[in-house]
């Protein structure tokens, strides 16, 4: 079995994979502060209450934003699981080359989802990840990461609008129904919902001007689900995209890594 790990600002996701299944998953705040133990402690429970055993993990994968939890994982996972992790970093073979004008700059999340979008659904695509910000990645014919955009996260927007203006609640992020609201909290939502549909259709009205082709669009994270039913050029919501891409990077390493090993047995044997 896999073990993914997908660590974002606001929420690290976890899966576990048996072949290409994937059998269990957990959502978790991204805490900086957890020491090993206590990842491991955590880790350990999850799998308890799905029924896993940790015996029978056979890698893990992870893609962060978070540069300060890396070490802690990777130590979770060497103690814990008895397996060395690998990162999404420079090295790592994606099979998706990167075009931009620094490719350290673009988050291994933002790799993982445009690895996964075009193995499920071809390209060119174009990824929209609704987490801490709304990122934007279009991905060509030819598995070419090209470019994309980053926007402020829906639950960003709701906080600041709740921390600087002193008498406005905090709200369930929803559709309201209607545009023109009735009261505080109404307003607050359709701002918030209407404001965010209305910004993805027309970045990715932009965008696809701008490829000057068509392209699949496929969403995910947190309120993907949500947006994706106002909007107009949202095709696919995919929850598990990510979970997904780290599987496929990994296999894409080990694929080369046994044939690496296999080369050196063979030319070892010819010696």
């Amino acid at each position: 079995m896999l073990l993914t790990i997908d660590v974002g600002n606001t929420n690290t996701v976890l899966g576990v994979f048996r072949g290409e299944e994937l059998i269990a998953n957990w959502r978790l705040t991204t805490a900086r502060a957890q020491t090993v133990d206590e990842y491991g402690v955590l880790t350990r429970n999850l799998f308890s209450y799905a029924g896993l055993n940790q015996e029978d993990i056979t890698g893990v994968m992870i893609s962060s934003v978070v540069p300060p939890v890396n070490w802690t994982l990777a130590e979770m996972s060497r103690i814990y699981l008895g397996k060395k992790a690998l990162f999404v970093e420079p090295g790592v073979k994606t099979g998706m080359a990167v075009l931009v004008d620094n490719p350290m700059e673009v988050g291994a999340d933002r790799i993982v989802n445009g690895v996964a979008a075009f193995h499920q659904y071809g390209g060119p695509c174009i990824v929209i990840d609704f987490g801490t910000a709304i990122t934007f990645d279009v991905i060509s014919a030819k598995c070419e990461y090209l470019g994309g955009v980053i926007a402020p996260g829906i639950g960003i927007a709701s906080e600041a609008l709740f921390s600087r203006a002193a008498r406005l609640p905090r709200v369930e992020i929803k559709d309201p129904g209607k545009v023109i609201g009735t009261n505080t909290v109404t307003h607050m939502q359709a701002g918030l919902y209407y404001g965010a549909v209305d910004m993805v259709d027309g970045m990715l009205t932009r965008m696809k001007a701008e490829l000057n082709s068509a392209a699949t669009v496929v969403a995910t994270g947190g309120q993907a689900r949500l947006v994706a039913k106002g909007t107009k050029h949202i095709q696919h919501v995919d929850e598990f995209l990510t979970l997904t891409g780290l599987r496929l990077i990994w296999e894409k390493n080990q694929h080369g890594e046994a044939a690496v090993a296999g080369s050196e047995k063979k030319s070892k044997v010819k010696s």
